[in-house]
């Protein structure tokens, strides 16, 4: 396998594992121990982390060493606030494209997601509650909205917001939350979709909020 090829088979693992808390925060990578685990040369380890670096999932420190990505009270607020930006902007712009594909897609997402949270595989409901805000950018069609998304650090912190609800409460208002947006979307009605998409964002910050302390220190991963 050539060594692009194989630097993106590393950055798909690297970032499945941290996506899903298998890495967690703080934990260091270690090129040469991850180049012998994963039979690859440490020139495509370190390719990968770079990439990841680029998505702000790690970070390379002062003193040399990569480490996987904390988040802190200050992310939680810059991240919510660039998710209202691109999101409401996607939205906007699905809702004047009405694309009956994407807004099936969409349903299909939200019937997985209930189905998850029925039987009680949360980790699988949080993967759909990801899709479905992806779906949602992808059906912008606008290639660099899509790419501003994807290469912050909007994954990360939506996998940890995810993974720290416990309570069934909190999946029942994302499934009530994300079928307005989608009959919203259905009828045409932007404004209560927008509106809808806005309480969802704010009521996840809050709840990332109350886990971080203040200051730079981070969220238990």
């Amino acid at each position: 396998m050539k060594e692009g090829s194989l630097a993106n088979m590393v950055y798909a693992e690297f970032r499945k594992m941290i996506l899903s808390n298998q890495l967690t925060r703080g934990s260091r990578l270690v090129e040469s121990w991850w180049a012998q685990k994963l039979n690859v040369s440490r020139v495509a380890v370190r390719e990968a982390l770079i990439r990841l670096s680029g998505e702000s999932l790690v970070e390379f420190g002062e003193k040399g060493g990569c480490f996987v990505k904390s988040i802190t009270a200050e992310d939680v607020v810059e991240i919510k606030e660039l998710r209202e930006v691109l999101e409401l902007g996607a939205l906007k712009l699905l809702s004047e494209r009405y694309d009956k594909e994407v807004i099936a897609k969409l349903e299909k997402i939200c019937e997985d997601f209930s189905v998850m949270v029925s039987g009680g595989y949360l980790s699988g409901a949080c993967e759909a509650d990801v899709k479905f805000h992806e779906a949602i950018m992808e059906g912008s069609k606008n290639a660099r909205l899509l790419h501003i998304y994807k290469s912050s650090n909007i994954p990360l912190f939506h996998f940890k917001l995810g993974s720290s609800q416990s309570e069934m409460n909190d999946y029942e208002l994302t499934d009530v939350e994300h079928r307005k947006i989608v009959k919203a979307l259905k009828k045409k009605d932007y404004e209560t979709a927008r509106e809808t998409l806005i309480i969802h964002l704010d009521r996840g910050e809050k709840a990332m909020l109350g886990m971080v302390p203040t200051g730079h220190n981070a969220v238990a991963g």
